[in-house]
């Protein structure tokens, strides 16, 4: 008798709970065809969603552009994503710049170090090599302080988010059910039944809105710390940048050294104003008003006339704009004076034009006769 009775019991526990899933599937049903009513989230809760789902939104999108921006190449992203699930660490490859600059070094090797040519290989490799380790840190600290806590946001909180967000659903699904079953029952004790389910379920709902509700509020805590790491972002390129300018600059001096008949092609060479880099602001500044590539040969009329101490007359070559108060701004295809004074850097003249005076670039210029 006890084993029937059990089996009896949880019998009909079975069939009341398969009862109560139908019933909550068509409530949901009848809500999406119209025809039955919904119980409707308070506004701030339903603010808190659409927040939560729209950061959701944006933070895969930066975070996989970010991605593509750090490392281009598709099939080295997917070779990356393997090894980080299988959890073992990915083979330590050249990248793009190191590979090039093995290329330069191995052929200024085979031409020959003495040789001009083989010798500016040379140098080009070493230094494209160092902005591939420059390139290498950049994407080592993008990836810890920038990407993983967008990642871990998706992968963490947002799932969470997710899972409680279902729950309220379901329990909203209940309690408009429950609500449905009050409305039919017409026995008064089924209806003092359906009474208490509803309060019960009505609890339920409140207690899974207020876990949602709280864990919604967080998202601003997301924003905030999002924020800092895209600071960290932002510091992490300044500097691979400034890094890139300043080995390009250190480059730029060493081909300049060259003899000018190694440079010079048609009559003409890619020299380009050297100056000192000593902050990222600097060298944003800098790098604004520097023309890409000169297309003047640095004649020996600038030489004799830095050794003497007469006047010429120039046509500037490009737009300048002066740095500080010492210095000349220029506009293109304008004619000024020029001439040397004692102690003066070698890449720079005084420059006069009318009552005002200032250094200039020499690359900047073109003498006249």
């Amino acid at each position: 008798t006890n084993i029937s009775d059990c089996f009896k019991f949880v019998l009909e526990n079975y069939f009341y709970e398969l009862n109560i899933f139908n019933l909550t599937n068509l409530q949901f049903t009848e809500e999406k065809l119209g025809q039955a009513e919904k119980t409707e989230l308070d506004a701030h809760l339903e603010n808190l969603l659409s927040k939560a789902e729209c950061t959701k939104l944006w933070t895969e999108k930066i975070m996989k552009q970010t991605e593509v921006l750090l490392q281009p190449n598709p099939n080295a992203r997917i070779e990356e994503f393997v090894y980080e699930k299988l959890d073992r660490k990915a083979p330590s490859r050249m990248n793009n710049p190191e590979l090039l600059g093995q290329y330069m070094i191995d052929a200024g090797n085979e031409f020959g170090p003495g040789t001009a040519y083989g010798n500016a290989l040379i140098k080009c490799g070493e230094t494209q090599r160092r902005i591939g380790a420059a390139d290498r840190e950049l994407i080592q600290t993008s990836a810890i302080n920038f990407l993983t806590p967008l990642r871990n946001f998706i992968e963490g909180d947002y799932k969470t988010i997710t899972k409680e967000r279902k729950l309220l659903q379901n329990k909203r699904l209940d309690l408009d059910a429950a609500k449905t079953r009050l409305k039919k029952a017409k026995v008064a004790e089924a209806r003092a039944a359906s009474e208490q389910e509803v309060r019960i379920t009505q609890s339920e709902f409140d207690r899974q809105a207020e876990i949602t509700r709280l864990l919604l509020e967080g998202i601003s805590s997301t924003h905030a710390h999002h924020l800092r790491c895209l600071n960290d972002f932002v510091e992490a390129q300044m500097t691979y940048y400034a890094q890139c300018y300043q080995y390009m600059l250190d480059l730029q001096k060493q081909l300049g050294s060259f003899p000018s008949t190694f440079l010079s092609n048609n009559n003409q060479s890619s020299t380009t104003p050297v100056q000192s880099v000593s902050s990222p602001s600097v060298l944003a500044s800098a790098s604004a008003s520097l023309p890409s590539v000169s297309n003047s040969v640095v004649t020996s009329g600038l030489s004799e006339l830095k050794s003497s101490s007469g006047s010429r007359k120039a046509r500037v070559l490009y737009d300048y704009d002066a740095a500080n108060s010492s210095e000349l701004s220029l506009l293109a295809d304008e004619v000024i004076t020029v001439y040397s004074i004692p102690g003066m850097d070698s890449d720079w003249l005084m420059g006069e034009r009318g009552n005002q005076k200032g250094k200039v670039p020499i690359t900047y210029l073109e003498l006249l006769n």
